[in-house]
C-alpha cells in the first residue's frame, strides 16, 4: 500500500470553545476533513493475508475400506463449517451419524449414565466456561469498532500567585474516543477473537463427544471384566469338583499325590486370576463415577449376572468428507489456523499509525452552583495519528512472531488430520480382522470344549494323567477368555467409529 510521508510525528487539530475557524480555516472545511477520515475508515484495507496451500492432501475414500475410485483432496479447502450450520454441507449420500449412538446398543444402564454425564462431567463443565470466557472475549474486540463515551465529573483546588488567585473549579464533561479501523487492524483482531471463540466452541462438542464415546468405552470394558470375573468365578467352582474327584481317585489309591497336588495348584492359580479380575472390576467402577463427576460411593450400577455383552450393531461407511467437515477437533484445528492468520494482519498493520477521533463537550467553571450554563461550556474534537519512528525492531520481532505462529498452526492442523485419519483406519480394519477372530475363536472353543470331555472321560477311565485334564482346562478356559475378549474389542472398534461420524 503506498501512503504520503507523514510529516510530524503525532498530528492533532483540536477545535476549543465556540470558535468558527482553526488558524483561519472556517470549522466547516474541517467538518468535511472529518467527514473524509470516517468514510475512509468505512472503506479500510485488511492486511490478513489469504491462506496459503501447504500441499497437505488426503484421498477421498479410507484405505481399509478398500475403493478404487477415490480422488485427493486439500483438507483444508473442504467447506468449513459451522456448529449451527454444518449438517448441511455433508455429502448427500452420506449416511452420517445420529447423536446418541450407545442407543443402538439397547442397554438401559448406558442410556441412563450418558445423561448423567452431560450434568456431572467436571471436563465438560470446565470447557463450558471456557466457551463463555471466549465469546466475551469476541464481545470486548467487537466494542473497539464503536466509540467510547464516558462522563467525568471532577473539582480541583489550586493557587497561582502570578495570575489566578486561590480558588476551586469544577467541571462536568462527556469525552468520546473512536479508532478509525483504517488499515484493519480492529477488524483483524475481531477476526482473531471469532476465530478463537469458534475453535474452543469446536473444542467442547469434541470433548462432549468424546466423553460420551469414553462411557461408552468405559461401559464396555466393565461389563468384558464382569464377565471375565463370571467366567473365573464358575471356572473354580468346576475345578473344585475336578479336585474332590482326583482326591476320591488318591482315596481309592488310583493317582499320586502329585495330581491331587496339581488340582490345587490349578484351583488356586484361578482363584488369583479371578481375585485380580475383580479388583480390575471395582477399579472400572471407580473410574465410571469420576467420569460422571460421582465419588464412588454415589455410583447405582446394577449389572445382572450373565448378561454378557451386547451384539455389535451394523455400521455405515465412514465418509472422508464427513469426517473433515464434521469431526470437532479437525474443525477446531482448522480455526486456530484462521485465528493465528489474522494475528499476522494485526502484527502487519502496526506499521502504519493508528487515526483515533476524540472529542469532548462539557461545562467549567468555579462556581458549581451555575456550572451548568451556557457561558461555561468547553469543547474540544479533533483527530490524531501516532506512528512511531523508533521502536528497536519491536513490530519486526512480532510480525515474525505471528509468522511462525501461524506456520505452527498449519502443521498442528496437519497432525489433527494426521490423527484422525490413523485412528479411524485403525478402527475399520479392526473391525474387519476382529470379525475374523472372533469366528475362529467360536470354534476354538468348541474344539475346546469337546477337547476336555474326551480327557475328563478318559481320565476317569484312568487311560490319561490328570496333566492332560489340566492342559485341556487350561485351553478351554482360555479360549473363552479370548472370545470375551475380542467381542468387547469389537464393540470398542465400532464405539471409536461411530464417535467419528457425529455431526454437530
Amino acid at each position: 500500500m503506498n501512503l504520503k510521508p507523514i510529516n510530524k510525528v503525532t498530528h492533532d487539530v483540536t477545535l476549543r470553545g465556540n470558535a468558527l475557524t482553526e488558524n483561519g480555516t472556517p470549522l466547516k472545511h474541517f467538518s468535511w476533513v472529518v467527514t473524509g477520515l470516517v468514510i475512509l475508515s468505512a472503506g479500510a484495507c485488511s492486511f490478513v493475508p489469504p491462506l496459503k496451500d501447504d500441499g497437505f492432501r488426503v484421498h477421498s475414500v479410507f484405505k481399509e475400506q478398500k475403493q478404487t475410485n477415490s480422488e485427493v483432496l486439500s483438507p483444508f479447502q473442504v467447506s468449513a463449517t459451522t456448529l449451527g450450520s454444518g449438517a448441511k454441507e455433508s455429502s448427500a449420500q452420506s449416511p452420517v451419524g445420529k447423536p446418541g449412538w450407545w442407543t443402538d446398543l439397547q442397554d438401559a444402564n448406558l442410556n441412563r449414565l450418558q445423561e448423567k454425564l452431560l450434568t456431572g462431567n467436571v471436563s465438560l463443565l470446565q470447557l463450558s466456561a471456557q466457551v463463555r470466557v471466549a465469546q466475551a472475549s469476541l464481545k470486548q474486540a467487537e466494542a473497539s469498532l464503536f466509540p467510547s463515551l464516558n462522563l467525568n465529573l471532577s473539582a480541583s483546588r489550586a493557587a497561582n500567585q502570578l495570575s489566578v488567585p486561590k480558588g476551586t473549579s469544577y467541571s462536568l464533561s462527556a469525552p468520546m474516543s473512536w479508532e478509525l479501523d483504517v488499515w484493519g487492524r480492529i477488524d483483524a483482531l475481531t477476526q482473531v477473537a471469532a476465530s478463537n471463540a469458534l475453535a474452543i466452541e469446536w473444542d467442547m462438542k469434541q470433548a462432549k463427544v468424546s466423553a460420551q464415546a469414553l462411557l461408552v468405552q468405559s461401559y464396555v470394558s466393565l461389563m468384558a471384566a464382569k464377565g471375565q470375573e463370571e467366567l473365573l468365578k464358575s471356572t473354580v467352582a468346576v475345578y473344585q469338583k475336578s479336585l474332590a474327584l482326583t482326591q476320591a481317585k488318591y482315596t481309592s489309591g488310583v493317582v499320586s499325590s502329585a495330581d491331587v497336588a496339581l488340582a490345587r495348584t490349578q484351583i488356586k492359580a484361578t482363584q488369583a486370576q479371578w481375585q485380580d479380575m475383580v479388583l480390575q472390576v471395582k477399579q472400572l467402577e471407580h473410574a465410571l463415577a469420576t467420569l460422571l463427576g460421582l465419588v464412588p460411593s454415589q455410583l447405582e450400577l446394577q449389572l445382572e449376572k450373565g448378561m454378557g455383552l451386547p451384539q455389535v450393531p451394523s455400521l455405515p461407511d465412514v465418509v472422508v468428507l464427513d469426517v473433515l467437515q464434521f469431526r470437532a477437533d479437525i474443525q477446531a484445528a482448522k480455526k486456530r489456523v484462521e485465528a493465528a492468520n489474522a494475528q499476522l494482519g494485526v502484527a502487519r498493520s502496526a506499521f502504519f499509525p493508528p487515526l483515533v477521533l476524540s472529542a469532548s463537550a462539557g461545562y467549567r467553571n468555579t462556581d458549581l452552583a451555575s456550572l451548568v450554563s451556557a457561558p461555561n461550556q468547553a469543547w474540544s474534537f479533533g483527530p490524531s495519528l501516532v506512528l512511531p519512528l523508533l521502536d528497536g525492531g519491536l513490530r519486526q520481532a512480532a510480525k515474525e512472531a505471528a509468522q511462525a505462529q501461524l506456520d505452527n498452526s498449519v502443521l498442528s492442523y496437519r497432525q489433527v488430520v494426521l490423527s484422525a485419519f490413523q485412528e479411524i483406519e485403525d478402527n475399520l480394519v479392526g473391525q474387519e480382522q476382529l470379525l475374523l477372530m472372533q469366528s475362529s475363536l467360536k470354534d476354538a472353543v468348541q474344539s475346546a470344549s469337546r477337547n476336555l470331555e474326551v480327557s475328563l472321560a478318559q481320565y476317569k477311565a484312568g487311560v490319561v494323567p490328570y496333566f492332560s485334564v489340566v492342559n485341556a482346562q487350561s485351553a478351554y478356559l482360555g479360549a473363552q477368555r479370548s472370545l470375551l475378549d475380542v467381542e468387547s474389542r469389537r464393540l470398542l472398534a465400532w464405539n471409536q467409529l461411530k464417535k467419528n461420524m457425529q455431526t454437530p
